[in-house]
């Protein structure tokens, strides 16, 4: 059976414009089933997909941050890596302004505004990723070396486990 098409997103876009290669990976969205669940009915590692959190500053000032599927961030420690008084993670709406995508279908590629992006720094260990791809119920798998090469993505370490 072929794989559903996915139509274009302003990340899908921004992947080809760079020719970036990255294979599709369309899911059945559940609400507030995250990464966990779209490991779970893609057969993947909850460890390779990759959720993108839009989080703010104490100056409200927007980032991303790219996380294991099955890890949380510590506020406290990307703070203190990053060099912010606090970090936290921004109410939907916010993160939507932001980002330009619905919470639940964020990726980092193509959003709306420029802004700072943290990955994980075991992320950058993996052969391959999945994260989303500009739409609920849509991952790309990509090289996770992608996110430093487009998105000057800088390593953090503020992972813990859920």
């Amino acid at each position: 059976m072929a794989k559903p098409h996915v139509s274009e997103t302003p990340a899908t876009q921004l992947l080809r414009a760079h020719k970036i290669a990255f294979t599709e990976h369309p899911y059945e969205y559940l609400e507030h089933g995250g990464a966990q669940h779209s490991a779970e009915v893609l057969g993947l590692d909850p460890f390779t997909v990759v959720k993108t959190l839009v989080m703010q500053d104490q100056d409200a000032k927007p980032l991303l941050v790219l996380m294991h599927g099955n890890r949380k961030v510590s506020t406290k420690n990307l703070a203190r890596q990053i060099g912010a008084k606090s970090v936290e993670a921004c109410a939907p709406e916010v993160a939507m302004r932001h980002s330009g995508y619905l919470v639940g279908g964020t990726s980092p590629f193509g959003t709306r505004k420029r802004m700072p992006v943290y990955i994980e720094d075991t992320i950058l260990a993996l052969p391959r990723i999945a994260i989303n791809g500009g739409r609920r119920g849509f991952l790309v798998g990509i090289d996770p070396q992608v996110c430093v090469q487009l998105l000057d993505a800088k390593p953090v370490q503020c992972g813990l486990p859920l």
